[in-house]
């Protein structure tokens, strides 16, 4: 009876739930996409600044790295409205996410980047080629490649991340959820529903994930 109940209820509230995944994947692409932006940049400061920017750099991630995600959220809503931005819930937990992504994947791009050897940096030097070349032609696809499968576990830490953001209010998927839970009383069974709601919005990630992966390997 539980179980028809439920479905009685779900079918009920398929508008909120929807509109809840709307909002999580919203929130996750944006945090992604500027993430892996601002951390493509963290990690060229970290691989070719020079020592001053990367000392700063690397407190950056260092700081960032260190800190729950939760204090980030808390600080990009409640902190920065006390210094006079005033970011509304979904801005401020786009930003929190997205910062904290930079850091995560300006790690990414520092380690694939070093991972290269240096006598493809030097030949391609030797046969003229500038540095904006010698990236774009020769050290980011290869990049791209290594980096890829830690990019994309990073991407579903930001999905998994973003049920933080109910407690500033953001109408995300966990919320919608909480709000069906206190009237229905179905918590075990709303809570496995989310649970399989999420797995498979990273799971879509994870497939892109392998499409970019074959669409960039290299014959063999």
């Amino acid at each position: 009876m539980e179980l028809l109940a439920f479905f009685d209820q779900l079918w009920l509230a398929r508008l909120p739930i929807l509109k809840g995944v709307g909002v999580t994947v919203s929130i996750s692409l944006l945090a992604i996409c500027a993430g892996s932006v601002l951390g493509l940049g963290v990690g060229l400061a970290l691989t070719y600044g020079v020592r001053p920017v990367r000392w700063l750099v690397r407190a950056y991630t260092d700081f960032i790295r260190g800190t729950p995600v939760l204090v980030l959220v808390l600080a990009s809503y409640y902190v920065l409205s006390g210094v006079g931005l005033d970011l509304g819930p979904f801005q401020a937990g786009v930003l929190a996410l997205a910062v904290f992504c930079s850091s995560h994947v300006g790690e990414i791009v520092r380690g694939a980047l070093q991972s290269i050897p240096k006598g493809q940096s030097e030949a391609a030097k030797a046969i003229g080629l500038t540095f904006s070349q010698t990236f774009t032609s020769v050290l980011a696809p290869q990049a791209l490649r290594l980096a890829l499968p830690a990019w994309v576990n990073t991407a579903a830490e930001m999905v998994k991340a973003s049920t933080l953001l109910s407690i500033i209010g953001v109408a995300e998927l966990l919320l919608r959820t909480q709000e069906l839970i206190s009237r229905t009383f179905l918590s075990l069974e709303f809570y496995f529903f989310a649970g399989f709601l999420y797995f498979v919005i990273n799971y879509g990630i994870e497939r892109f994930g392998k499409y970019v992966e074959r669409k960039t390997s290299t014959p063999s």
